[in-house]
C-alpha cells in the first residue's frame, strides 16, 4: 500500500468512525487517493457519495447536506483553482455555522512555486472563514503516521461539528500528495478497504470502530444543563426575536408563551409557529408610529436577525432607549456557541447561553394587554395586505410565497432563496408547524442555491422527511444552473425548484437604486437577461411546469422527483403591488389607533 493510498484509507475510515454519512467530490487527479477511498466506503454502505462536475456546485451541495442533516459533510477537490471555487460555500458555512469539511488535494512542497500545472498557494486559502486549518503534510510510511492521520481527521470532524466546544462551521484540511496516487496494480481493491484485523499495525484505528478522539456532545442552547443561564425578571412588555439559525427554538417558544410575549420569527428560524408568532411583524416594525408606541422593556433574541430594515431599527431603537419614554430595553442575546452571537445592531446588554424566566403573568393575561395589542395589529395588517395580494387575481410573488407556504404538506422542506423570496415568505407566510424552512442567511448570497437546496432535500429525505420545494428567483436559478446537471448514477432528491422569473434583479426595485434614471438602473441593477428557463430545464432533462394562473399551483404540489416550475412575473407590477401592500398595512394600523 503506497503512502498516499494508506493516508486516504485511514482518513476515510476515521471520518466514518466519527459520524460522516455523506460525502461530496468533484473529479480530479491529485485527489484520486481520497476519491477512491470514499468510493470504497460508499460501496461498503458506510456513506453516500455524491459526484459533481463543478466544484462550486459540489461545495454548495455539501453545504445543503450539512445544513439539513446538522452533521459534518466532507467535500473533496483536486489542486489549483478547483479549491478556489469552494470559497463561496466556505464563506456561507462560516457565517451560518454549517459543519463543512473541506478537503483540498495539493501538490507536494517541491512542486510549489515552480510553475507546475495546477499549483497555487493553498495554505490558509480561506483565511479566517474556517474554524480550523491544517496542512496535513506529505504522507510517509513512518512510525506514528497512522495515529497522526487519524487524529487529524478526528479533530477536523470535531472542530467542524462544534463537538470540541466551539461553534460549528467549515474546517479546511490541505492534503499534499505525492505520486503514486493509485494502487500499484491499478485495482480498486476490497470495496470495504481493510477489514477488522487487516490494517497494518501502524495504520489501525481504535478497537470496536471507535473514533480516534472522542468529544462530548455539543450543547448549543444549554439544554443539557443551565449553568450560566441568565434569569430575566418577567415584564409585560417583552419580545422574542428569532433570526435564522440552527438552534433549539422550543425552550424559547415556551418561555414566550409563559411570559405572554409576541414572537417575531423569521421563516428559517424554526420558531414561526404557535399562537404568539406573528405573520405581519415586518409591517408592524416598519411603521414608525407602531414601533415607537410598542417599545419593549425586555428583548430576547436568538439566531441571526436582520431580514428587514424595520427589524434592525426596532432592535437598535428599543435597546438604545430612543423613544424618550424610559430606560433602554434589556437585550439578551442567546449565544450560538462559544464566542459566537449575532448582534448586528450592537445593542446586546448581555450574551448568555440560555434564558430562564423569573416570575410570570399568572394564569393567562387579561384582554387588552401587551400581547393582545400586538396580535390585534397583526391580524388587521394581515387582512389588509392579503386583500391587496388577492385584488387582481393574477400570479404575483407575494401570492406565490403565501400560498406555497400554506399548501405544502406536513413534513415538507422549503428552501428559501435570498433577496425577495425569503422576504416574501417573511411578510406573507402564516405561522405553522410541520414545515421546515431553510435558507442561506449566513451571507445572504444568491450563489449555489440550486445545489444547496438539492443537498438539503437529499439529507432531509434520507432522515425520513417528506418532499422538498425551493422558492428561487430567476438570477439565483441561473447563477447555479450547473447544479441541475446530475450524472445518471447520482442520488436525486424529490425537489421542486419553484422559480419566480421577473427577468432580472427584483430586489433592487425596492431599494434606493430604483431612483436612478431608467436606462442606468436597468443595465446596472435590473440586469434583464432574457434567458429561457425552459431551455435550461430541457438541457438538464428535467420536467418543467409553467404556473400561468392561480389554478396551476396544485400541479407543482402533486409531482415528484427533481423538477422545475416557472412563474413569470413583472418587476414593475411587483414593485407597485408591494407599495400598495405597505400603504394598506399603514392604513390598517391608523384605523386601530
Amino acid at each position: 500500500m503506497n503512502p498516499a493510498t494508506a493516508f486516504a484509507e485511514a482518513v476515510a475510515d476515521e471520518l466514518v468512525r466519527s459520524g460522516v454519512t455523506e460525502a461530496v467530490l468533484a473529479p480530479g487527479s491529485r485527489s484520486a487517493p481520497l476519491a477512491l477511498a470514499l468510493l470504497r466506503r460508499a460501496q461498503a454502505g458506510d456513506l453516500r457519495l455524491h459526484v459533481r462536475i463543478d466544484e462550486r456546485s459540489a461545495g454548495f451541495l455539501a453545504l445543503g447536506l450539512a445544513k439539513a442533516s446538522r452533521r459534518p459533510v466532507p467535500v473533496l477537490c483536486t489542486s489549483g483553482t478547483a479549491a478556489a471555487h469552494l470559497h463561496a460555500a466556505v464563506i456561507e458555512a462560516d457565517e451560518a455555522g454549517i459543519p463543512l469539511l473541506v478537503l483540498t488535494a495539493d501538490r507536494p512542497p517541491e512542486l510549489r512555486g515552480t510553475g507546475a500545472s495546477q499549483t497555487i498557494d493553498q495554505l490558509k486559502l480561506y483565511g479566517s472563514a474556517v474554524r480550523w486549518f491544517a496542512e496535513a503534510g506529505v504522507p510517509e510510511d513512518r512510525p506514528g503516521a497512522g495515529g497522526y492521520w487519524r487524529s487529524l481527521a478526528s479533530k477536523a470532524w470535531a472542530m467542524a461539528a462544534g463537538a470540541a466546544g466551539g461553534f460549528p462551521g467549515p474546517v479546511h484540511l490541505n492534503l499534499p500528495l505525492r505520486d503514486p496516487l493509485v494502487p500499484a496494480d491499478g485495482s480498486m481493491g476490497d470495496p470495504a478497504g481493510p477489514g477488522p484485523g487487516e490494517w497494518p499495525a501502524w495504520l489501525a484505528g481504535r478497537p470496536g470502530g471507535a473514533p480516534w478522539t472522542s468529544f462530548g456532545p455539543p450543547d448549543p442552547a444549554g439544554e443539557a444543563g443551565e449553568a450560566g443561564w441568565a434569569d430575566v425578571d418577567w415584564a409585560e412588555r417583552g419580545v422574542l426575536v428569532c433570526g435564522d439559525g440552527d438552534y433549539p427554538a422550543g425552550p424559547l417558544l415556551r418561555l414566550a408563551a409563559a411570559a405572554g410575549w409576541p414572537v417575531l420569527a423569521e421563516p428559517s428560524s424554526g420558531a414561526r409557529q404557535g399562537p404568539n408568532a406573528l405573520a405581519a411583524y415586518s409591517y408592524l416594525l416598519a411603521d414608525p408610529g407602531f414601533a415607537a408606541a410598542h417599545r419593549p422593556e425586555v428583548i430576547i433574541s436568538a439566531g441571526r436577525p436582520g431580514l428587514s430594515r424595520g427589524q434592525l431599527a426596532f432592535l437598535r431603537a428599543a435597546a438604545a432607549g430612543q423613544d424618550g419614554g424610559g430606560p433602554p430595553a434589556r437585550h439578551l442575546v442567546v449565544a450560538q456557541g462559544p464566542g459566537r452571537w449575532a448582534d448586528p445592531g450592537r445593542s446586546a446588554s448581555a450574551v448568555v447561553p440560555g434564558v430562564r424566566l423569573r416570575g410570570g403573568p399568572g394564569p393567562g393575561p387579561p384582554p387588552g394587554t401587551w400581547l393582545a395589542a400586538w396580535q390585534r395589529a397583526d391580524a388587521a395588517v394581515r387582512t389588509a395586505v392579503s386583500a391587496e395580494v388577492d385584488r387582481d387575481g393574477g400570479i404575483s410573488e407575494p401570492w406565490l410565497a403565501r400560498e406555497l407556504a400554506a399548501a405544502l404538506p406536513d413534513g415538507a422542506l422549503l428552501w428559501a432563496a435570498s433577496s425577495m423570496p425569503v422576504r416574501d415568505l417573511d411578510q406573507q407566510a402564516a405561522p405553522r408547524s410541520g414545515l421546515r424552512v431553510l435558507a442561506s442567511r449566513g451571507t445572504s448570497g444568491i450563489d449555489g442555491l440550486v445545489s444547496a437546496s438539492a443537498g438539503a432535500a437529499l439529507a432531509h429525505q434520507a432522515a425520513g422527511g417528506g418532499p422538498a420545494w425551493a422558492l428561487l428567483g430567476d438570477l439565483a436559478f441561473l447563477h447555479d444552473a450547473p447544479g441541475l446537471m446530475l450524472g445518471p448514477d447520482e442520488p436525486r432528491p424529490d425537489l421542486c425548484l419553484v422559480v419566480v422569473n421577473n427577468n432580472g434583479g427584483g430586489i433592487f426595485s425596492t431599494l434606493e437604486q430604483a431612483g436612478l434614471p431608467g436606462a442606468a438602473f436597468e443595465r446596472l441593477f435590473g440586469t434583464p437577461h432574457g434567458a429561457g428557463l425552459a431551455e435550461i430545464a430541457q438541457a438538464a432533462r428535467l420536467p418543467l411546469h409553467i404556473i400561468k394562473t392561480r389554478t396551476d399551483l396544485p400541479g407543482i404540489l402533486s409531482g415528484s422527483g427533481l423538477r422545475v416550475a416557472e412563474a413569470q412575473t413583472g418587476r414593475e407590477a411587483g414593485t407597485a403591488l408591494r407599495a400598495a401592500m405597505t400603504a394598506a398595512a399603514r392604513s390598517a394600523l391608523r384605523a386601530l389607533s
